[in-house]
């Protein structure tokens, strides 16, 4: 598990940097001799979207294990459009306030016209519940990393997200190694406050290294580090507690799109999906 853990962590980290950073590139917001263009994040976006619509598909399969129905078509088409809501405010002549809430509503009736036409009246407030939260979920909380690359640039949606996920790495590796006393024995008993004490440490170090980048003092690096250590785990346990409510040790289900090592892509991406908000909150706050 560790062996596939690294390689495939690697090559993930590769990847998502080599997008970022191409995005950059291509858009201006690389450096600052580069004149920035109008629309930002444009390769980030397409990247988004993929992992949206895969990750709408493994929540799918979780909650139609309790017997709920997802309308698939409506749920991956919202969650997309809530996922990249700073996007379109940069081509047209929307607020992304007035976005969002048209997105909002219009997937409502959506919704209602779905389960009527497919379903009847079976279970309405159900389905249509479940629907709304996979795609508040997914969709609305996904949206802020596209915000952070939006409306801070590259290098603070870098931070945040090596951040968060060296907390995972480091919580799986002082757990391994280290782990006796579980802090969350009924959600996922391998959580301990070992491997917490190992997540605050790997943040820390790389919140800090990125601050000498001048995107922030050390001492903001350092709470930055504290914080999403923890923020990021809280949202691992929050997808750990519905693939327990679906009794599914991870979100790839048969068939799914399965990483070695790591599960399914919402097991990737749980914890940068819950800090993502946070995260775009804590750089509004210092900037």
């Amino acid at each position: 598990m560790l062996k596939y853990r690294l390689i495939f962590g690697t090559l993930m980290t590769v990847f998502f940097t080599a997008v970022v950073v191409l995005d950059g590139w291509l858009d201006g917001s690389l450096s600052l001799s580069a004149q920035d263009k109008a629309v930002q994040g444009t390769l980030f976006c397409i990247l988004i979207v993929f992992l949206v619509a895969a990750s709408q598909i493994e929540l799918s399969k979780l909650i139609e294990k309790k017997n709920l129905r997802i309308f698939r078509p409506v749920v991956i088409s919202a969650s997309i459009l809530l996922a990249t809501s700073w996007y379109w405010p940069q081509i047209f002549e929307i607020s992304l306030s007035a976005y969002v809430f048209f997105v909002l509503a219009f997937t409502l009736f959506a919704l209602f016209f779905y389960q009527y036409f497919r379903y009847g009246v079976s279970a309405v407030v159900a389905n249509c519940g479940a629907n709304v939260f996979s795609i508040i979920y997914i969709g609305l909380l996904s949206s802020f990393a596209p915000a952070l690359r939006i409306d801070f640039g590259l290098w603070p949606l870098l931070m945040f997200v090596f951040v968060v996920k060296a907390a995972d790495i480091g919580a799986y590796t002082a757990g391994s190694l280290f782990g006796k006393h579980s802090f969350s024995p009924n959600i996922s008993p391998k959580k301990t406050w070992e491997g917490m004490a190992g997540a605050v440490i790997a943040a820390v170090i790389v919140a800090v290294f990125f601050a000498d980048c001048c995107i922030m003092s050390r001492a903001l690096a350092v709470l930055f580090g504290i914080c999403f250590a923890f923020i990021g785990q809280f949202g691992d346990l929050a997808e750990s507690l519905i693939k327990r409510s679906a009794e599914q040790k991870d979100s790839a289900a048969p068939r799914g799109l399965a990483v070695p090592g790591f599960g399914g892509i919402l097991d990737v991406i749980d914890s940068p999906l819950a800090a993502a908000s946070f995260a775009y909150l804590f750089f509004a706050i210092i900037r």
